[in-house]
C-alpha cells in the first residue's frame, strides 16, 4: 500500500496536544467527587456478558519511555500479597454487583508485566477469577508478557488456564534505542517467547512497538520491522510514543540524554510503518493496530464491528468492564470508575473495607452520543448522518451542526472528504485521526494541554 505523503506544512498546524480516545470522555474528566453508590448501580442492573481485566503491576526493572502504572521490584513475595489484595476486591466486588452468573466472554492480564508472576501464582489468580466468574467456552483469555522475565513454566501455566492470545512488548530490536529507553532485549529473548507460546497453543502472538523514542530514525525503524515480520506475529500495534513527563517523571531521563525524533520524523515514520506492513500482507486497523487478514481484528473492522476500550481495538463492544488491581479502570454502559493508582492506597481501601475505586464518571446522554460518533471515526473512519440519526435517534446534521462545519479545514487540506450526507477520511487523513475525532469533543479545550502530541 503507497501511503499517500501528507504535506509537511500541515505538521505545524496539526501537531497538537490530544487523547488516544481508548474512552469517551477521557480519564482527564474522572472525579473523587462521584458517588461510589451510583457507580456500582449501573453493574448491579446490568445482566450482559462481561469482560474481565486484571492489573499486575510489577516489573523488574524501569522502562524510561513507559506511562502506566507500576511497582518496580525483583522480588516475587510482594505478588503474593497481592494477590491476596486482588482476592478481597474480588469479594467485595461480587457483594455489590451479582456478577458471577453472568458469561464472561473476554479476560484480559495487562500491567506492568504479568510474567513477573511466577507459575504457582499464575495457578493462583486463575482459581480466584475460575472460581468466581462463569467463563464462556470461547471466551477470549489474552495476556501481556514480557519476553525478559517469561520463563517457558509460566506459560504453559497460562496455557493451562486457558489463555490462547499474547501481546509481548518488543519497541525496537536496535541495541542503540534499547540502551537509551534502558529496556535491553536481545532478539533471542524474543524468539524465545515465541517459541514457547506457540509450542504451548497459543493461537495468537501480538507484538508491540514504539516508534518516536530516542535514537530512532525512519530507517532504523524499517530495519525493526523487517525484524519483527520474521516473527509472523498474527497482530502488530505500533504505538506512537507519547511523552508525558508530567505523568511519568522518568521519561525526563529521555528528554537528557538524546533528542527526541521530532514530529516530522515520526509522520516520516508512520507513513513508511503502513506501507511496509501492508505490503507485507498486513491490513491497516486503525490508528496504530495492524493484522493478518484473517485475524478477528481485520474481520470485524471489514463487518463494520470493530470497538475501542482501554486495551485498544477490540473485536466484541458492548461488553462490561470490570477491572481489578491498582489502577484498574472499570467500564460500564453509562459510567468509568478507576481504582486507586498506588499501591499503598490501594492496600489501604480494601483493608478498610470497601472498594478500591479512587474517582469515577457518569455518562450525561450527550457524552453517550458523542462517544459513539468518536468511536465510528476511530475505528471505522467514517460517518453515515442519516444512519446515526436513526441509530443515535437525533437529526444527526442539526445536533452536530457546530462540529461538521467545523471540519472545513480538513477538507480543504485533503484529510476528509464531505458529502451531503456522509463524511469519509481519506487514506492520508488517517494519519490524523485523532485530531479529526477531537472535533466532537465538548471537554477539550480544558484538557488538551494535559495529553500527549497527536504526531
Amino acid at each position: 500500500m503507497k501511503v499517500p505523503l501528507m504535506d509537511r506544512t500541515l505538521v505545524a498546524k496539526y501537531n497538537r496536544p490530544g487523547p488516544r480516545y481508548t474512552s469517551y470522555p477521557t480519564a482527564l474528566q474522572f472525579s473523587p467527587e462521584t458517588p461510589l453508590t451510583s457507580l456500582m448501580a449501573d453493574s448491579a442492573r446490568s445482566t450482559g456478558p462481561l469482560s474481565l481485566y486484571f492489573h499486575i503491576p510489577f516489573c523488574e526493572s524501569l522502562c524510561y519511555f513507559c506511562a502506566c502504572a507500576k511497582e518496580i521490584t525483583v522480588n516475587r513475595r510482594k505478588a503474593d500479597t497481592y494477590l491476596d489484595y486482588l482476592e478481597r476486591e474480588l469479594d467485595f466486588f461480587l457483594r455489590e454487583s451479582p456478577a458471577g452468573d453472568r458469561p464472561v466472554e473476554q479476560l484480559h492480564y495487562g500491567g506492568g508485566s504479568p510474567s513477573f508472576l511466577t507459575p504457582a501464582q499464575v495457578r493462583r489468580l486463575t482459581e480466584l477469577w475460575r472460581s468466581r466468574f462463569n467463563i464462556t467456552s470461547d471466551a477470549e483469555l489474552s495476556v501481556e508478557i514480557d519476553p525478559r522475565t517469561l520463563t517457558e513454566e509460566a506459560v504453559d501455566a497460562m496455557a493451562e488456564a486457558g489463555f490462547w492470545r499474547a501481546s509481548f512488548g518488543v519497541q525496537d530490536v536496535n541495541p542503540v534505542v534499547q540502551r537509551l529507553i534502558h529496556r535491553e532485549q536481545p532478539t533471542e529473548l524474543n524468539q524465545r517467547a515465541l517459541g514457547w507460546l506457540r509450542a504451548a497453543g497459543f493461537r495468537s502472538v501480538n507484538v508491540d512497538l514504539i516508534y518516536g523514542l530516542p535514537g530512532q530514525t525512519v530507517e532504523s525503524f524499517r530495519a525493526t520491522l523487517v525484524e519483527v515480520l520474521t516473527y509472523s506475529p498474527d497482530r502488530l500495534a505500533v504505538f506512537s510514543y507519547a511523552h508525558v513527563p508530567w505523568v511519568a517523571p522518568a521519561q525526563k531521563i529521555l528528554e537528557a540524554q538524546s533528542q527526541l525524533p521530532g514530529a516530522s520524523t515520526k509522520l516520516a515514520m508512520l507513513e513508511m510503518i503502513i506501507e511496509t506492513l501492508t505490503d507485507a500482507g498486513y491490513v491497516y486497523i486503525g490508528m496504530d493496530h495492524f493484522a493478518k487478514p484473517d485475524d478477528e481484528l481485520a474481520v470485524a473492522q471489514a463487518s463494520g464491528t470493530l470497538h475501542r476500550n482501554f486495551q485498544g481495538y477490540s473485536t466484541r463492544a458492548g461488553r462490561e468492564i470490570a477491572a481489578f488491581g491498582m489502577s484498574a479502570i472499570s467500564q460500564t454502559a453509562g459510567t468509568y470508575r478507576q481504582n486507586e493508582k498506588s499501591l499503598g492506597a490501594y492496600y489501604a481501601a480494601i483493608n478498610a473495607g470497601r472498594l478500591p475505586v479512587e474517582r469515577g464518571y457518569m455518562l450525561t446522554e450527550d457524552d453517550r452520543l458523542r462517544r459513539f460518533v468518536i468511536m465510528e471515526l476511530m475505528c471505522h473512519g467514517k460517518l453515515s448522518y442519516s444512519a446515526l440519526s436513526q441509530q443515535l435517534g437525533i437529526p444527526f446534521s442539526e445536533y452536530f451542526a457546530a462540529e461538521l462545519a467545523s471540519l472545513a479545514e480538513f477538507e480543504a487540506d485533503g484529510l476528509i472528504c464531505c458529502g451531503p450526507d456522509a463524511l469519509e477520511v481519506t487514506a492520508t487523513g488517517w494519519l490524523l485521526l485523532r485530531n479529526i475525532a477531537m472535533h466532537f469533543d465538548r471537554y477539550l479545550l480544558t484538557t488538551a494541554k494535559r495529553h500527549a502530541q497527536t504526531i
